[in-house]
């Protein structure tokens, strides 16, 4: 679950460097800004379930955020980022109401509206290689969608400890991709502010998404946290000059209103 400037600042840097070197550095820094916030907070001690989880987490969140930053890096942000939105919001809207049972009827029409919000913000009326990344795209909306659910397992009172854990997973699996593989990682020096922004809106993002599934509905945390995808098009088509479509002013508007619904419908 990440925040649509960080993934649009993702993208825009995964084009000028290689994915695994955003994905390393951004996760790195992301653990240490939570490792000091879990010791300013005193939190209480993990489980190891909440160990386990937290592991599992950040193998999908590892796969996911790289299988993202590669998307937005080869394909148009516009349809990338949309497309792991909705299943990133799906998968979790899903399961909490398998799991939770079903919300009030305001905030079941603000989740359907947020979904074709997405839905139609994705879409692209152009031909020309603009459903490039779609498979990475799936991908990356699984695994986050998956991710989504497991870090809901995690104990209450438990926000930035766990994310220790699932940075330094990420951190790891992606070294151990970088060594069996011999791809390249190391990002420019002046690249270097823009991955410590990615980490730390990355880790805001999921901190952000971890103590709203234990104060409130896991549904209705994933559906909202899943509208990101609207600030990444609106930040490629105000700096990579995107063109906004109707069907993609139409998509704003609705996730506009969806969150009003289920503001109001879950007050």
């Amino acid at each position: 679950m990440t925040w649509g400037a960080g993934d649009f600042a993702g993208g825009l840097t995964s084009r000028r460097t290689p994915v695994y070197g955003v994905v390393l550095v951004s996760q790195l820094t992301g653990m240490a800004i939570a490792a000091a916030l879990a010791l300013l907070r005193h939190e209480p001690s993990l489980t190891e379930a909440d160990i386990a989880w937290s592991v599992l987490g950040g193998i999908l969140g590892g796969i996911g955020i790289t299988a993202l930053y590669r998307g937005l890096a080869v394909g148009r942000m516009g349809i990338v980022a949309p497309i792991t939105g909705v299943l990133a919001a799906l998968i979790p809207v899903v399961a909490g109401i398998v799991l939770e049972g079903w919300p009030a009827t305001m905030v079941l029409v603000g989740i359907g509206l947020a979904l074709v919000a997405v839905v139609l913000v994705s879409r692209v009326e152009d031909e020309g290689g603009g459903r490039q990344g779609m498979g990475l795209a799936l991908l990356a909306g699984t695994t986050i969608g998956l991710f989504g659910v497991v870090v809901n397992q995690i104990s209450d009172g438990h926000v930035f400890a766990p994310l220790v854990i699932v940075r330094g997973s990420e951190a790891v699996l992606i070294v151990a991709i970088i060594l069996v593989t011999r791809s390249a990682w190391r990002p420019t020096a002046n690249l270097l502010p823009v991955l410590l922004a990615i980490g730390v809106l990355d880790m805001a993002g999921n901190a952000g998404y971890i103590a709203a599934v234990q104060t409130g509905a896991l549904a209705i945390a994933s559906v909202v946290s899943g509208l990101y995808p609207v600030t990444t098009v609106v930040l490629a088509a105000t700096f990579l000059h995107e063109r906004v479509t109707r069907s993609h002013a139409v998509g704003i508007v609705l996730a506009s209103v969806a969150i009003v619904l289920i503001g109001i419908g879950s007050a």
